[in-house]
C-alpha cells in the first residue's frame, strides 16, 4: 500500500473543514478534534505547518441548531445502505413519542449541520426524512432496499421537509415566482404561478407556525397575504403584533423624554 500523502493546500483543507462543520478542531477531548489532531503530528511539519497553526488558532462558533447523531448510529445506517438492505430504527420524534419502525434507506443528507435518512417508511408506504440524532439504535435487517432509479436526494429532501406536517400553510405574493423563489427555501412548501405569473402562491405544511412565521416569511421583503392555514395566520398576526408593540414602545418614551 503506498504511504499516505497530503500537500499542504489538502492539509489545510481538512482543517478548514472540520472549522466548516463546527467541529472544534483544537480540542484534543473532541473525537474529531483528537482524530484531526493525530493526523497532524503523522505528517511531516512541512506539509503540516499551517495546517497545525490553523488548528491552534482558529476557533468556531458553535451552531446552535446542530444535533450531530452517534457515530455508531450513523455508520450502522450507511452500512446498510451500501449493503442494500432495510434497516429497523428506535426513533423518537420531535414531540417526544418514540417509535420502532422498519424503514428502506435511500440516501444520508447532511443539511445545515442537520443529519437526515431519505427512505421509504414501510408503516406509511410513502416517502420519509428521518433525523439521525432522534435514532437510538438502528438494527439492520435481511430484507433487500434499492433506492429508486434516478434519485435525487438533496433535491427530494428539500421538498419532503416541506409536506406532511402537521399544520397547512398557504401564502400568495405579489411577485413573480422568479423574485419570490430567491427567499423560499424548499421546507417552506411549493411555489406555483398565479394571475399571469404576476404573482406566487406558496402551499406547504409545518409543525411549527410560529417559527415559519417569525423565521421565515418575516425575513422575506416582498408583500405576501396569508390565504390559508389558520395557526399560521395567528402566527403572523402574533408576530406583527409584538413587532408594532416594540415600534410604540419605543416612540412612547421618546416621547416621554421631550
Amino acid at each position: 500500500m503506498p504511504p499516505l500523502v497530503f500537500s499542504p493546500s489538502e492539509a489545510l483543507s481538512l482543517v478548514m473543514a472540520v472549522l466548516d462543520g463546527h467541529h472544534p478542531a483544537h480540542d484534543a477531548t473532541d473525537p474529531v478534534g483528537a482524530a484531526v489532531g493525530k493526523l497532524l503530528e503523522a505528517l511531516p511539519r512541512s506539509v503540516a505547518g499551517p495546517a497545525r497553526a490553523m488548528r491552534q488558532h482558529a476557533r468556531v462558533a458553535p451552531d446552535r441548531d446542530a444535533a450531530r447523531p452517534s457515530p455508531t448510529v450513523t455508520a450502522a445506517v450507511v452500512d446498510a445502505l451500501a449493503d442494500g438492505r432495510s434497516v429497523r430504527v428506535a426513533y423518537t420524534t420531535g414531540s417526544g413519542t418514540s417509535l420502532k419502525i422498519e424503514l428502506d434507506p435511500w440516501a444520508v443528507v447532511v443539511r445545515h449541520g442537520l443529519w437526515y435518512l431519505l427512505c421509504h417508511a414501510r408503516h406509511v408506504d410513502d416517502v420519509r426524512t428521518y433525523r439521525i440524532d432522534r435514532m437510538a439504535w438502528v438494527e439492520q435487517l435481511s430484507t433487500p432496499s434499492r433506492p429508486p432509479a434516478g434519485l435525487d436526494p438533496i433535491d427530494l429532501l428539500e421538498r419532503r421537509l416541506g409536506s406532511g406536517w402537521t399544520y397547512r400553510t398557504h401564502v400568495v405574493f405579489d411577485a413573480p415566482p422568479g423574485e419570490v423563489a430567491r427567499h423560499v427555501i424548499g421546507p417552506m412548501g411549493t411555489l406555483s404561478a398565479i394571475d399571469g405569473a404576476t404573482r406566487t402562491e406558496l402551499m406547504g405544511t409545518t409543525d411549527n407556525p410560529t417559527m415559519y412565521a417569525s423565521e421565515w416569511l418575516a425575513r422575506i421583503p416582498l408583500p405576501f397575504t396569508i390565504v390559508g392555514g389558520a395557526e399560521l395566520e395567528q402566527a403572523v398576526a402574533e408576530v406583527a403584533r409584538r413587532m408594532a408593540e416594540a415600534v410604540s414602545a419605543r416612540s412612547g418614551s421618546t416621547a416621554d423624554a421631550e
